[in-house]
């Protein structure tokens, strides 16, 4: 019996992209943690050392929410996805790229607010996190227009608000690192700090979607099972 030749990029299913996935977020919070290290100090001032390197303390708390929030999300998106084409497959590795270099900003941050929390390079600092931050979020536009446009890639039973909840989502949180962004250059960088802790809550809170305005259940969750 002779096979079909493949031609062009041909569709398969999540399983290698989930666990690639699985694997390059587990790094990304592995990288944070590498940011907590043992200071420098004298005999009987570690406490001191310790307490001054709260930037550290606070970045480390703002990119683990997010990169948690995003692999929360990143499963709940594959649990729809039934299977992934060449677009699916470019926006997920956009949003891995992105995940990926968090670690970065969270570390020029840190050293920034602990040399001096209202000086220049703490208002640049922060606008390089709110910048890739924002990236990240407009990673997850580009997924869920993928899907928009090819629904055929989901579930047949998925909700039909998920694709535009998760666009309204993915929006609100580009535009908020961005203001938080600004806020942190204009007003005081710690102000932004306090935005990037926060932000991740909202994306904890409505990682099953949007309220529906009436009864506070998320809209079109129903009694769908899902996938694990």
């Amino acid at each position: 019996m002779s096979r079909t030749r493949l031609r062009g990029f041909s569709r398969s299913d999540t399983t290698r992209a989930e666990a690639f996935s699985d694997g390059v977020l587990a790094i990304a919070v592995t990288l944070l943690a590498l940011g907590l290290t043992d200071p420098p100090h004298r005999p009987g001032g570690l406490g001191r050392a310790l307490l001054a390197q709260w930037p550290a303390y606070l970045g480390y708390l703002a990119s683990f929410g997010y990169v948690s929030v995003i692999w929360l999300n990143h499963h709940q998106a594959f649990v729809r996805v039934r299977v992934m084409d060449r677009g699916l497959h470019a926006a997920n590795l956009l949003l891995l790229f992105t995940t990926a270099a968090l670690s970065f900003p969270t570390a020029v941050v840190a050293d920034a607010l602990r040399a001096d929390p209202a000086g220049s390079d703490a208002r640049v600092a922060v606008a390089l996190y709110a910048g890739l931050a924002a990236a990240m979020c407009l990673s997850w536009v580009a997924f869920y227009q993928q899907l928009a446009r090819r629904p055929e890639l989901l579930e047949p039973d998925v909700e039909d608000t998920y694709v535009r909840h998760g666009r309204l989502r993915s929006w609100a949180g580009a535009l908020a690192y961005g203001a938080a962004g600004v806020l942190g250059v204009l007003v005081a960088p710690l102000w932004a700090v306090a935005v990037f802790v926060a932000l991740p809550v909202f994306y904890f809170v409505t990682s099953e979607g949007l309220p529906d305005g009436r009864d506070g259940t998320p809209e079109g969750t129903g009694s769908r099972p899902l996938r694990c």
